[in-house]
């Protein structure tokens, strides 16, 4: 989870300004801030802890945190009282869902959980596809698969294309917020990677919606490679808030102590 979250901070600099090209800094002279991103799965990961509906805990950190930077559509239906989804194929499904992906025990109730936690407001086919594909790589690399076996469960199951290389892939690309086109570039961003960090300098190369392409690669990289670097890690706790940092660090102690 903090790898996602490390992911949205880093790339919150490169949304409005996409770059392609790796070497960038990490935490510059820019402001690195959390945006909607990490908001939300601090709201997925207090569901998960205290039990609560996803839907009640999404709306609420929405009223916490009403300038993160949401698209229109999830405004409208977090402050409305309407509690059912809107059909939404955009990436938020997949951005929030590393929490899942950490928590469970088998792949079976991660599939089932990704897919409840989408179909709160991402309840088209494709949102819900991005959701699990995101929280499947996570589980898989958590529990020891190599980076073959999850591009090609990934490929078999959902049906995304993981083959296309980084560097065919970033000349022609451009801010996407679908999750058919930004998912499968993130899990490829996660797949060429050597280290963590290079899982986020990956997907924020490529030009897109950088803070949700690095926050979806770095929840992935985060499972694989065992962890965050402390400097990165310890550059998150200094921008999230005391509730969002408490969230955070409670999720982590109780969900996957040997990745922090």
């Amino acid at each position: 989870m903090i790898g996602a979250i490390a992911g949205d901070i880093i790339g919150s600099v490169y949304e409005d300004r996409p770059i392609k090209f790796k070497d960038f800094q990490l935490f510059g002279s820019y402001q690195n801030t959390f945006t909607d991103d990490t908001v939300l799965t601090v709201a997925l990961a207090d569901s998960i802890l205290n039990g609560e509906p996803y839907v009640d805990k999404l709306k609420e950190y929405y009223r916490l945190y009403p300038y993160a930077g949401y698209g229109g559509h999830f405004g409208a239906w977090a402050l409305s009282k309407d509690r059912q989804p809107y059909n939404s194929f955009g990436n938020g499904s997949a951005m929030r869902v590393s929490p899942i992906g950490f928590a469970y025990a088998d792949l079976e109730t991660v599939l089932t959980k990704a897919k409840q936690s989408a179909a709160v407001t991402h309840n088209h086919p494709e949102g819900i596809k991005g959701a699990q594909a995101t929280a499947a790589a996570i589980f898989l690399a958590r529990t020891g698969r190599d980076k073959t076996t999850i591009q090609e469960y990934i490929e078999n199951t959902f049906g995304y294309d993981l083959h296309t290389p980084l560097e065919v892939i970033r000349p022609g690309y451009y801010f996407d917020v679908s999750c058919q086109g930004s998912v499968p570039q993130a899990i490829r961003a996660f797949l060429e990677s050597a280290d963590f960090e290079d899982a986020i300098r990956n997907a924020i190369s490529l030009g897109g919606d950088s803070d949700t392409q690095a926050c979806i690669t770095g929840g992935i990289a985060q499972a694989f490679y065992g962890g965050v670097p402390p400097f990165i890690q310890d550059q998150v706790f200094r921008i999230l808030d005391k509730r969002l940092g408490s969230i955070t660090e409670q999720f982590m102690e109780q969900y996957c102590p040997s990745l922090t």
